[in-house]
């Protein structure tokens, strides 16, 4: 008896492990429902919009750290020069019950070389992404909530161009939206979708008092 009931758990356990990841059920809940903001804490009381929403409804695969950074790779996107990061990590609160949390990762734009061309991005600017993700016990829909934007070069201190935040939201759709997407033989299909009422326009909050036009890309990614 004692011998069945263990054989039972372990094959519930090894069909657990083999089990695929599982769909979400939403898009993603607005932060602000569960008292969060689409503004991160970029600190002294300002924050960067948090311009792009990779949807829940994604392929469960893309919403994972190894998954989006493939995806982010065919858009041209990738790890920071030599895994090297400079200056504190950013944190936002999705409103999903966890409270502000640092970002899951910080991506640079790569110019086709994902090993190295993210050191480029460090001395002449370029687009660059902070993710974070919404999996908290009261909003737990998986999305991938990303805070886009081109910026300066090393010797402006990477600060954000003029009209910045909207630019590098502009630039990292069409690149996630092109035909024919794919990386690491990975083929991908994205909807994408605008969202206005999630972020105000102007420049309140804002970090570097750079005006946004309000708006906020809802990306729906699958693979082929």
């Amino acid at each position: 008896m004692i011998f069945a009931s263990a054989l039972i758990a372990l094959q519930t356990i090894g069909f657990a492990l083999a089990s695929p990841l599982q769909p979400r059920a939403v898009a993603y809940y607005p932060p602000a429902s569960g008292g969060g903001s689409m503004l991160d804490n970029a600190g002294d009381g300002f924050g960067e919009p948090l311009n792009v929403i990779i949807s829940g409804l994604s392929d469960p695969t893309v919403l994972t750290d190894a998954g989006f950074l493939n995806f982010a790779r065919a858009t041209g996107l990738s790890t920071e020069c030599l895994g090297l990061h400079l200056g504190a990590p950013q944190s936002a609160n999705l409103g999903d019950g966890h409270g502000p949390v640092n970002q899951t990762t910080e991506l640079r734009q790569d110019f086709g070389d994902v090993l190295l061309g993210t050191c480029l991005e460090s001395l002449v600017g370029g687009n660059h992404l902070r993710v974070f993700r919404q999996n908290g016990p009261t909003a737990n829909s998986g999305a991938l909530f990303l805070a886009v934007s081109s910026e300066q070069d090393v010797e402006q201190s990477h600060n954000i161009i003029p009209n910045g935040y909207d630019i590098g939201r502009d630039d990292f759709v069409t690149s996630a939206t092109a035909a024919g997407l794919s990386y690491n033989n990975v083929k991908y299909s994205v909807k994408s979708e605008t969202v206005s009422g999630l972020l105000q326009p102007g420049s309140s909050g804002i970090n570097h008092g750079i005006s946004i036009d309000g708006n906020v890309i809802l990306l729906t990614v699958h693979t082929a």
